[in-house]
């Protein structure tokens, strides 16, 4: 379910650079985005039509959000301001432009202000990558909620659009790990008059126009990739229909629903409600009558809205919450999405299906605009780490169609991929080349979310469109996807032959399991675009967590590394892998994380850092560190029938999780030791090659866990518990 084409899989949007430049576009370019009132009197400015609001410092590059939002509304002929880190504290840091004339456009900026802040044991970090000198405590926690509220607060007339990762991800009711507890939907907490997902270019550009139009925000409610609230039971029109999928099944007799899963419903004949076996041996049983049903009316999928269960349903209910994420991710096609609906209240939250796509010959449009390429000039010398890391790489792509159960990718830029051309990424080399302050030769990475799905595609876009599975690439790779990478291996090709490069790097993560299908593709990386180590996310060894994970098996690692050591040595060079592993994952035991940890001491793997799973909104796997149940499967009251997700939820048992993976550091010791005993594996302790960890402890080390705390039962043992750290609090 994929594509790079550059015609859009479903109906045929208005292209992107299509519209009528707003009049203001008589005031040209500027050289930065304003920040001040001083900038927009050099401008010739007496306002702004649209404000962004972002958490992030303003690097005017295309890698961070409110230059490339911003830059494209420039280039739809509307004047831009930008207010970056304001003051949250009061109103008064967000009249700094005045009232936009359109509206305010809101972003807690690159990342989720609460990743951003806290680490996956929910302590606060001691700074900030996103801000001049990285310094912390530069944005409030739940930035989209309280800068909105604090934008209506300034204006109480102006519009206020909401958007960014931080408000996908929590665009409906969602599970909330920093306060442990579901949350509603940010649209009602934001008071925003709307929400755009995804990257969203589509939408923010023909709601700028058709605001500028004369037509009310109220009015808009026809835009892909938006989310509003409205009065309940409300629709479109009266030809709209809504499939009610706000329960599931209960065990007893099967009383016949529309499925919300499939993609036409079913048009079976009876419902059986009981074999006749059933009714022969149990005299007790209800003789149930059986009669033919009508065949159910096929109903157009594109005035259809299906009714999730509401948030006071499943703010209570694991089951409801769990079949709410199932139906969520499974309407993500945007070739066969239908609108969702959720209640909150007396009202309702109401999203449109997602976005279409944008073309190539729009993506290479986005990435044309003048951006500078560094941060704007009122920081000075500061020091912004994130633009640092990324102010000589190319972003080539976006989306992905993994499907990785823990990643927010998806569910933010979707599982279609949109590649730039190669003439459009090598004119941006050429770019950085000739205009960034710096540059040495080095391209630090051409990549995406994923290193290399450029211009991986569906061999049918028919098939594409109608397709509801969630990865194009579990439990196998999909026999329609084109895993040419005769693209990527041509312009890997290219980039390095520019005049003034010395390196092509790549940095981005790579998916290996494509990559086997193309081994020219794996000897033109390792010989040519390694520097020295590459790092990959296998993230587990054993089968039980890959499958919560929709990750491959690890002997598809195994493959990998032999090309990858065959090549380097071709080449003549010393090069490693590096991998990267999760620790506490939904459906990974304890026998998991030790069986992880043998595997890493066999191969001489010492991991310097390693990473806790954290549950970020709407993420499937968040819905199973929650509910305890499996959203890739139906969901069920019955117990009997339904999976039942083991969870790693006590801050002793992740620290236990995640020492597996760092055996070789003594501080982990006693706890490794205790745990060792417990699982009936001290046969492992020992110096010896065949043990895990010794059973001597050095002076001055293993103080780290040695913890007071009460004995709780986990499974059939006993483990030591303490007391949860406090969760932050939401800033108001």
């Amino acid at each position: 379910m994929n594509s790079s084409r550059t015609d859009a899989p479903v109906g045929v949007p208005k292209p992107l650079f299509s519209y009528r430049k707003y009049w203001a576009k008589r005031f040209g370019i500027a050289p930065f985005l304003p920040m001040t009132r001083a900038e927009m009197d050099e401008l010739g400015w007496d306002s702004c039509d649209i404000i962004l609001v972002t958490g992030d410092a303003y690097v005017d590059h295309p890698s961070f959000g409110m230059a490339l939002v911003g830059r494209l509304l420039e280039a739809q002929g509307f004047r831009v301001g930008i207010i970056s880190q304001p003051d949250w504290l009061s109103a008064g840091a967000f009249r700094a432009l005045g009232k936009p004339n359109l509206f305010f456009g809101v972003t807690a900026g690159n990342m989720d202000s609460m990743v951003n802040r806290y680490t996956s044991d929910r302590k606060i970090r001691s700074d900030d990558a996103y801000t001049p000198h990285a310094e912390a405590d530069k944005r409030p926690d739940r930035a989209v909620v309280v800068y909105a509220q604090r934008c209506r607060e300034a204006y109480r007339e102006a519009n206020v659009v909401i958007g960014s990762i931080e408000a996908s991800l929590r665009r409906i009711a969602h599970y909330d790990y920093w306060s442990d507890k579901v949350r509603r939907s940010v649209l009602p907490d934001s008071k925003a008059d709307m929400l755009v997902f995804g990257s969203a270019e589509r939408a923010i550009v023909a709601l700028a126009h058709r605001l500028a139009a004369g037509e009310s925000i109220a009015e808009i409610r026809d835009l892909r990739g938006t989310a509003f609230m409205v009065p309940r039971g409300w629709l479109p029109a009266g030809d709209w229909s809504e499939i009610d999928s706000s329960e599931v099944d209960t065990p007893g007799l099967l009383i016949r629903h529309a499925d919300p899963y499939a993609f036409e419903p079913d048009k079976g004949s009876e419902a059986i409600c009981a074999s006749k076996t059933e009714v022969a041996t149990a005299p007790t049983a209800k003789v149930v009558q059986f009669h033919s049903h009508t065949r159910m009316p096929k109903l157009d999928r594109t005035r259809t809205a299906i009714r999730l269960p509401s948030y006071e349903q499943v703010v209570n209910d694991p089951v409801l919450y769990a079949h709410a994420s199932r139906t969520f991710h499974i309407e993500s096609n945007p070739g066969n999405a239908r609108a969702l609906i959720q209640g909150h209240g007396e009202r309702d939250v109401w999203l449109n299906p997602p976005p279409l796509p944008l073309t190539t010959a729009e993506m290479d449009e986005v990435f044309a605009s003048p951006f500078q390429r560094k941060p704007h000039p009122s920081y000075g010398d500061a020091k912004i780490p994130a633009f640092d890391m990324i102010r000589f790489s190319i972003n080539i792509m976006r989306g992905c169609f993994g499907g990785c159960t823990f990643c927010s990718i998806t569910e933010h830029e979707g599982r279609i991929i949109q590649s730039r051309s190669e003439a459009s990424i090598l004119r941006e080399i050429e770019d950085i080349r000739d205009k960034a302050p710096g540059f040495t030769g080095t391209i630090s990475d051409l990549g995406g979310p994923t290193a290399n799905m450029y211009r991986l595609a569906c061999k049918d876009p028919k098939i594409e469109s109608s397709c509801r599975l969630l990865s194009c690439v579990f439990p196998g790779i999909c026999d329609n996807l084109n895993t040419d990478h005769a693209p990527l291996i041509q312009l890997y090709r290219k980039a390095r032959a520019i005049k003034g490069v010395k390196r092509v790097l790549v940095s981005s993560g790579l998916r290996y399991d494509l990559a086997l299908r193309s081994p020219d593709y794996v000897k033109e990386l390792v010989t040519h675009h390694v520097g020295g180590y590459l790092k990959i996310a296998p993230e587990h060894t054993e089968d039980g967590p890959l499958a919560h994970m929709m990750k491959p098996g690890i002997g598809t690692y195994d493959q990998f590394k032999l090309l990858f050591d065959k090549y380097s040595k071709e080449a003549g060079k010393e090069q490693y892998l590096i991998p990267y592993f999760i620790a506490a994952h939904p459906g990974t035991t304890d026998k998991d994380m030790l069986n992880l940890a043998l595997w890493l001491k066999e191969r001489n793997f010492r991991l310097d850092q390693v990473q806790t799973f954290l549950p970020t909104p709407m993420a499937i796997a968040t819905a199973m560190y929650h509910t305890q149940h499996n959203p890739l499967k139906k969901i069920t009251r019955d117990t009997q029938s339904a999976e039942t997700v083991e969870t790693v939820r006590a801050s002793r048992m992740r620290k236990l999780h995640k020492a597996f993976l760092r055996y070789h550091d003594p501080e982990n010791w006693p706890l490794l030791r205790d745990a060792l005993r417990q699982m009936g594996r001290a046969d492992l302790i020992g110096s010896g090659k065949k043990h895990l960890i010794p059973s001597f402890q050095p002076v001055g080390t293993g103080l780290r866990h040695q913890e007071t705390g009460t004995l709780a039962k986990t499974g059939n043992r006993k483990m030591r518990t303490t007391k949860p750290p406090r969760t932050p609090r939401c800033t108001k």
